[in-house]
């Protein structure tokens, strides 16, 4: 413990993690995390299809190291921190994983990578890997949220800046670490946080980066914890801490510790309907609201935007409209609207390069303005509204309370396996099998869980 009479921030999480037990988890917290890797593992299988991260995979094959762990999808065996450094890069490469909305992070992008990595490494069983991924998902989430779009404002990556915790906490938990060592690999993982946004300055790809260097580095963390390595246990709330250094805003750390094992954040998680900006959904889901209408007869579309999220979908007004590349539309909220008024959906298709470029949705986006909100609340959490100005002077409107997905309006499980098998491929029931059995079929390992996944995109595994 700390010299000071009250557990740090990092020790109480880490007290709480190194003491979980699978019995511990409320039966509805544990199939919240079924469901979330289950949406991650499809998402992982589409980036993989469809090549969008092949930089890191190639990479994270390139670091090879001793047998431990596999790239969702692939034959090849490596270390287990280079198969979280490229899972990870594959979960989030489409922005079709899912997000938290309190504290706006990516939660599976960081907790399934570093779970499937080490309990491949290790062998842990079903139970083990499910207890491990829900002390992630705590981790990831209530420290995000600890400082709401805080590091967003500051120009950071939530989902790297809480991830890296997160994942090191996932490896110690597999590990088995006692609590004072899990506050170590806490603390040195906080000095890997980070993950800039200005890829939305160039439509760059590097958030797609930033989840696979968190798992890496996380487990990383808790590899050097268990040699003896020392981290500052005041890393989140210490004058040169996570939330001095790297938010804008204060901290609320009764947030980040209160109601441990109570207050359970893995069900608070919105599994994405798109595969865009999560703040930009409510705007999306507001359009789909709105009565059929014949694009030609639109003069203005008004949409009602968050101001935290206006600064990242809707800012500058020029790259929004005309995007350059699939990553400046996957956040834009002009070119978005648009292209869903013009095709009646939005999915990975819509995204793709060539789709970008056509100009009838250029030109519909610029006609969508957004008019800014109190800003009451968060950002990811805030209603969606739209006005739609016709030709003939007529307006419709659409209206959403919180955007679909999340725990208010969750994804039924029949629209998550669709959502799964669209993502994953034909080849991939025995995957969804394993991951929605996970913990109660004892059968289920990380290794049967990978050889599913290398199955689902018919590539031969080779013997461990």
């Amino acid at each position: 413990m700390s010299a000071a009479s009250t557990p740090t921030a990092a020790e109480q999480l880490a007290g709480w993690a190194a003491g979980l037990a699978y019995d511990d988890i409320p039966a509805p917290v544990r199939a919240a995390a079924r469901r979330h890797l289950l949406d991650g593992a499809g998402t992982a299988l589409a980036s993989a299809r469809a090549g969008v991260v092949d930089a890191a995979v190639q990479v994270a094959l390139g670091l090879g190291g001793p047998a431990e762990a596999t790239v969702l999808g692939r034959a090849e065996r490596i270390s287990a921190p280079a198969a979280a450094f490229a899972n990870g890069a594959l979960v989030h490469g489409l922005d079709f994983d899912d997000t938290h909305a309190g504290g706006l992070v990516h939660a599976t992008a960081i907790v399934l990578p570093a779970a499937l990595a080490v309990g491949e490494q290790i062998g842990a069983d079903g139970r083990e890997l499910l207890t491990a991924a829900v002390a992630g998902y705590e981790v990831v989430c209530r420290v995000a949220a600890g400082s709401p779009h805080g590091f967003h404002a500051r120009g950071l990556h939530a989902t790297q800046v809480a991830g890296t915790l997160a994942a090191a906490a996932v490896g110690a938990r597999l590990l088995r670490l006692d609590a004072a060592t899990t506050a170590n690999a806490l603390g040195i993982a906080g000095s890997s946080s980070g993950g800039l946004l200005e890829f939305l300055s160039t439509g760059a790809s590097t958030k797609q980066l930033h989840p696979g260097s968190a798992a890496m580095n996380g487990i990383l963390a808790a590899r050097l914890a268990a040699a003896g390595a020392t981290g500052p246990v005041t890393v989140l709330e210490g004058p040169h801490g996570i939330y001095a250094a790297l938010s804008a805003r204060p901290a609320d750390l009764a947030a980040v510790t209160g109601d441990l094992g109570r207050r359970w954040e893995t069900t608070r998680i919105t599994i994405k309907p798109y595969p865009s900006c999560q703040l930009m959904h409510a705007t999306l889901d507001a359009v789909r609201a709105l009565p059929p209408l014949d694009p030609e007869q639109i003069t203005e579309v008004v949409a009602q935007v968050h101001p935290d999220s206006a600064a990242v979908v809707c800012e500058p007004a020029d790259v929004k409209t005309a995007p350059r590349t699939s990553y400046d539309a996957k956040f834009s909220l002009p070119w978005s609207v648009a292209a869903l008024l013009l095709d009646g959906d939005l999915g990975v298709g819509s995204y793709a390069l060539d789709s970008v470029r056509r100009p009838a949705p250029v030109a519909l986006a610029a006609r969508v303005r957004t008019e800014l909100t109190a800003g009451e609340g968060v950002a990811a959490d805030a209603y969606g509204h739209v006005v739609a100005h016709l030709a003939d002077g007529t307006t419709r409107e659409g209206r959403v309370p919180c955007s679909s997905g999340g725990p208010d309006a969750p994804l039924s499980d029949d629209a998550l396996l669709a959502k799964f098998r669209s993502n994953a491929g034909p080849e991939a029931a025995p995957l969804a099998t394993a991951l929605q059995s996970l913990g109660e079929d004892p059968a289920v390992t990380p290794s049967r869980i990978a050889a599913a996944a290398a199955a689902a995109l018919e590539v031969p595994r080779s013997s461990a």
